[in-house]
This record gives structure tokens, sequence and C-alpha cells, in this order.
């Protein structure tokens, strides 16, 4: 009963911890990021373009029916699927019926690190609209709430529970101590991955079609399944279910001689059962970001080993605490200890080892260490990390010096600390991987940043969209001027007649040469000799009787 009391109380502790390092929910982390879009965010076109193009950091796959371009109208005129050719995605829009002001553009994609991302922007063909269109079916911020990082947590947790207790029993158990309550609860922790791997199923789900959990289909889900995250979550599902079959027995028979018969089997099993952790470690890293690293085997075997060592120090010093502390012989502590302390320094080795191998490849470059969300997160996680390394290097003195099994309580008691401190880092471990890499600062693709005036007129004969850039006082600014039907077709211009006047400053109207570069778009270069606001008049003749004026007022600066 004793030792119960003091599993549950140290894992409520390290629940605590974690759930307090979870916090509210966010918006869903996105690791590819777009670089480049054809037009640019936020460009102010003097036409409507016949395809849009966007370009992510990493390859993507398109989520069917959620990439789409709507008209300033709020009409979808986006042909068919859209073409995805490595990172880029092309949009085909509609030849007729593409009417002027802002577009909309969203989608939604799978990334290669399985994770969904969804965006937006915008563009304008002409003057941008009053009121830009918004998509038909809205993109939720965050439509699996805390699950997905819930359920990573809770796999971390299984995790720790399923490889302590089968470490120590495979390698320090006294043959005297009961097995039952470490087989136990090495059998809770794979029911905690399993939980963990369904959640981050049905999370992955609601991320994809954008929806509540509790609107999922059973469609949505089962969708998850082709995808190749879908595949990773089966075969860690498999190889839990298959661990799960083969502990009670390996646990059972730990200690027993090679020689015998028994001991053999037993050798068997243990083996098949290492593969199959081993095997399970490997999934963690093939669900993330190794899998769209720079270097992606490299990522993936440091990620597994990071993943390894983690679990087996963690793990043991937590079946450590709650079983062989209190109720163990000094003598037998006396020699556990050591042993211990020599297995832990290695898997402290591997992770230490692992994590800088992957924080090199994960970060870019140095000025991402401070620069970003990840960068940021990985230096708080370090220095948590340095703080309980601190306090494991006092008790591996304690047992280099053969006193630490006469101090029990004290070992204990700095072993809780270690697994209370450890277990917020494992819960920025969590939100490290829902966060974008820090190599991905600055690969985002940037917006056009509007100068100068663009304007939409409309008269009885036609509608006019122009630009003056940069419109500024005292230097030479361009005006281009495009005119077209109230059918949005371009409309061919014989004779165009610019005017500027500043009446206000006395300056009567200037008229300005305009040449045609295309049938319906008109160039030309107008000075503001002082700035204000001024009156524009732009006259186009369509035809040998048709002619109509549009007049504005701009502000030159």
């Amino acid at each position: 009963m004793a030792v119960r009391t003091r599993a549950a109380a140290l894992l409520g502790l390290i629940l605590t911890a974690l759930c307090a390092a979870l916090g509210p929910a966010g918006p869903a982390a996105a690791h590819a990021v777009v670089v480049t879009t054809t037009p640019q965010r936020d460009e102010v076109l003097g036409y409507a373009p016949r395809e849009v193009l966007v370009t992510f950091s990493e390859t993507i796959a398109v989520v069917p029916g959620r990439v789409q371009v709507l008209a300033p109208d709020g009409k979808r005129i986006n042909v068919g699927e859209p073409e995805v050719r490595d990172r880029t995605i092309r949009i085909a829009l509609r030849p007729s019926d593409r009417p002027l002001g802002t577009y909309l553009v969203s989608y939604r994609v799978i990334s290669a690190d399985s994770h969904p991302v969804a965006g937006s922007f915008t563009f304008a063909a002409g003057a941008p609209s009053a009121t830009p269109p918004e998509p038909a079916l809205a993109e939720s911020e965050s439509p699996a709430g805390v699950l997905v990082p819930a359920a990573k947590y809770l796999g971390y947790l299984g995790l720790l529970l399923a490889v302590g207790p089968p470490l120590l029993v495979a390698t320090m158990w006294p043959r005297r101590r009961s097995r039952r309550a470490a087989t136990a609860t090495a059998l809770c922790g794979l029911g905690l991955v399993a939980a963990g791997t369904l959640g981050t199923w049905v999370g992955q789900a609601a991320q994809v079609v954008g929806a509540p959990v509790g609107q999922l289909s059973p469609a949505d889900l089962r969708a998850v399944a082709d995808s190749d995250v879908g595949v990773v979550l089966a075969a860690r599902l498999a190889l839990v279910g298959l661990a799960a079959v083969l502990l009670p027995a390996v646990l059972r028979g730990a200690g027993e001689r090679s020689s015998t018969g028994r001991g053999v089997a037993s050798r068997v099993r243990g083996g098949a059962l290492a593969a199959l952790g081993l095997a399970g470690f490997v999934t963690w890293p093939l669900a993330g970001h190794p899998v769209a690293s720079p270097l992606p085997p490299v990522s993936i075997a440091l990620g597994t080993l990071h993943v390894a060592g983690v679990t087996a120090w963690l793990g043991g010093l937590f079946a450590l605490t709650v079983f062989l502390l209190r109720g163990t012989h000094e003598r037998v502590l006396a020699r556990i200890l050591p042993a211990w302390s020599r297995l832990a320094t290695l898997a402290v080795a591997w992770l230490v080892a692992a994590g800088l191998g992957q924080a090199v490849i994960e970060i870019g470059r140095p000025s991402a260490l401070w620069g970003s969300t990840y960068g940021r997160l990985l230096l708080a996680k370090a220095a948590l990390l340095a703080g309980v390394l601190a306090v494991a290097a006092g008790q591996r003195r304690l047992i280099r010096r053969r006193v630490a099994a006469a101090r029990p309580r004290w070992i204990a008691r700095a072993a809780g600390v270690e697994l209370a401190v450890t277990a917020v880092v494992l819960a920025l471990t969590a939100v490290l991987v829902q966060t974008p890499p820090g190599r991905s600062v600055g690969t985002a693709a940037d917006g056009v940043t509007r100068e100068g005036v663009a304007q939409s007129l409309t008269t009885d004969l036609f509608t006019l969209q122009f630009d003056i850039y940069p419109a500024v006082a005292g230097t030479t600014n361009s005006l281009h001027a495009y005119v077209y039907t109230p059918q949005a077709k371009e409309l061919p211009v014989a004779e165009w007649t610019v005017t500027a006047a500043l009446p206000e400053a006395g300056i009567e109207p200037i008229t300005v040469d305009v040449f045609a570069l295309e049938p319906h778009h008109g160039s030309a270069e107008i000075h503001f000799p002082v700035a204000g606001d001024w009156t524009l008049r732009v006259s186009a003749r369509t035809s040998e009787i048709d002619r109509s004026t549009a007049t504005t007022t701009v502000t030159i600066r």
C-alpha cells in the first residue's frame, strides 16, 4: 500500500507540472512556412491574374477541397483541384468572370512533418475592395483545442512508466522483491502511450479538416490512416499491443539462469521486447520535425537516441524512487545504486549529445536561439535540465563515496526534485515538437508594402483602375491606368487625357503625356511640385464618339 501511495503522489506531482506547463490552448502550430506567393501578399495589380502560386518551405500535400480563391464578390473562382509540385501549389483561375478588387487565397495543407498548416492572404486587381471577401468556411485557429498537446504529454508520461520499471527489473532488481507492482506500472504506461496515440490521431483529423473534435465523422478519422503520420501512429499502436503481450512474461522470467530452458526463453522474449521498444522509439521522430529536416536520416537517428535516453533515465529514476529506495536493505542498495548511477550517466550522455545534435539542425543559425520561439523554448529547457543535472551530480558523488545507501530518504527527496523539474522539461519538449523550428525563421513570404495611391473609379462608360507611385512631391511619380468594361473585360482606349491641379495653391491643371503600353493600359510620369490634395482628371476615348472622364482627389505627401 505504501508503494502505491508513493507512486500515486509522485505521478500526481508530475501530472501537475505537466498541466501547469500546458496552459491555455493556442493556435495550431504550423511547421511548413509560405516562402513566396505569386501574386505577392497585399500586392495591387493592374489586372486579374490567371493563376496563383504558393510555395512552402518544405514539401506539402493539399487537403482536398480546402484550397480556394475567392473573387471580390465572394465567389469561388479557382478551377478544379490545385496542382502540387514538390513545394509549390498552382491554383488555376477561371479565364472569365475575374472582377476587379480584392481577392482572397485560403489554403489548408499537410507539411512534411505531418502538421496541418492553414492560412490565407489577399491581393488586389486594381484598387483594393472596401470590404474584402471572407472564406465560405472559416478556418478554426485551434480545432483540436488542447487535445493534441495533452495527447503528446500523455504519450511521454506513458513512455517513462513503460520503460523505467522493465529496465530496472531486467538489470538490477533484487531477487526477493516482488515484480508485480513494476509490471502493473509498465502495463499502465503502455496504456497511456496507446491513449496518447489515439488522442493524437483524433487531433490530427480535427486539424486536417479544420473542424472541432465533436464534428468529426468516421470518414475523417479513417482519412488519417492514409497519411504518413497515420501509418506511423498505427505502427505505434501495433507495437504497444505486442509489447503488452510480451511484457508480463519477460518480467516474470527476469533473473532466470540463462542455462535453464526457462532462462533461454526469457532471454529470447526479452530480446524481442527490446526490439519492439527500439522500434517504438523510432515512431516519435518519424511523426515530427526530423522527417522534414535538412538531414532526415541523421535527425531521425538523433531523435530516437534522445527519446531512448530520456525515458531510460527518467523512467528508471521513477522506478528506483517508488519501488526500491524504501524497503530495500542497505547492503542491497549499496549494490543497486552504483549500477543505476552508471546506467543513468550513460542515458544522460545519450540524451545530451543527441539533443545538441538536434538543436544544431533545427535551429539552423545561432541568432534563432533568441530570435525564435523554438530557440527560446530550447534555452529554457536547457536551463532547467542543467539544474536537474546539478542535483544528479550531487547524488552521484554520494554514491561514489558509498554513503548513499545509508541515506535513502535524502536520495528519494533529491530524486523527487529531479522528476518534478524534468516533468516541466518534458512539457517544454512536447511544446517544442508543436513549434516551428528555428531554421524556418525569416523564410516567411514578405507582403508588399503599400506605398503611393491606388483607386478604382467608375463612370457610365468604363471602370478605371489607377495607381500613382510613390505619391511624393518634388520627385517623379509613375502613373499606371487601366480601363475595363463594367463586366471587368479589358477595354481598349483610343486616346488618353490626364490632368492634375491643386486649386488651393493656385496651380492650374497640368496636362500629362500618356503612353499606351497596352490597348487598355496607359502610363505616364507626373511631377507634383508641392504636397497637398491634388485633383486628378482621367479622360479616355474608347471610340469615335464614346468618351468619359473620371475625377478624383489624391493626396501627395
